[in-house]
């Protein structure tokens, strides 16, 4: 299993789908409170539920992890963990995963200026609120020195995304191989 960890806007969602287009990795779909954006669809980007849906799956033991984040929770079923998946989480979600002691589990922290992801967050049509809230929150989170332990860091200033996702899965496949 492939985890992606990175802050707003490093690339994250585009290198997931690379994955899954170009080497038939499937998307662990995990559930959120957050409103569905526009183009997203229900059980497929996310599993959009409420949050006494979500606080009930919690309390049943049925999450590998959960976060909020951005005033929304989102976490990943046990169900939906397995080989050639891949999930995007924030730093304490890897935590989750890798008390699991799975070996399949390779971790990747996708390193991106701020500057970029500023860049980005504003061509995507993100609100300059949003964005000022989110890169402040980030510049904690994704702190190096708050970060655990990942198997890989890359980054994702310079290369496109096929670049970084044909190295995730080459690394990825190399991890198994050992």
């Amino acid at each position: 299993m492939v985890l992606l960890v990175g802050a707003s806007a490093s690339g994250k969602t585009e290198i997931a789908k690379y994955l899954f287009s170009r080497y038939g990795m499937v998307k662990a779909i995990t559930h959120t409170t957050r409103p569905m954006r526009k183009g997203e669809r229900k059980d497929v980007d996310y599993h959009f539920v409420t949050v006494e849906e979500f606080l009930r799956l919690k309390e049943a033991n049925a999450l590998v992890e959960s976060t909020e984040y951005n005033g929304n929770y989102y976490g990943c079923s046990k169900a939906e963990c397995g080989d050639d998946k891949c999930i995007i989480l924030d730093p304490s979600g890897i935590h989750s995963f890798l008390s699991l002691g799975d070996s399949h589990i390779v971790t990747f922290f996708l390193r991106t200026k701020e500057s970029t992801r500023l860049e980005r967050m504003r061509k995507r049509g993100d609100e300059e609120e949003s964005i000022r809230k989110r890169l402040r929150g980030d510049r904690v989170t994704f702190d190096p020195k708050n970060l655990p332990p990942v198997d890989y860091v890359l980054d994702c200033d310079e290369d496109d995304v096929a670049t970084i996702g044909d190295e995730i899965y080459r690394l990825y496949q190399g991890k198994l191989s050992d």
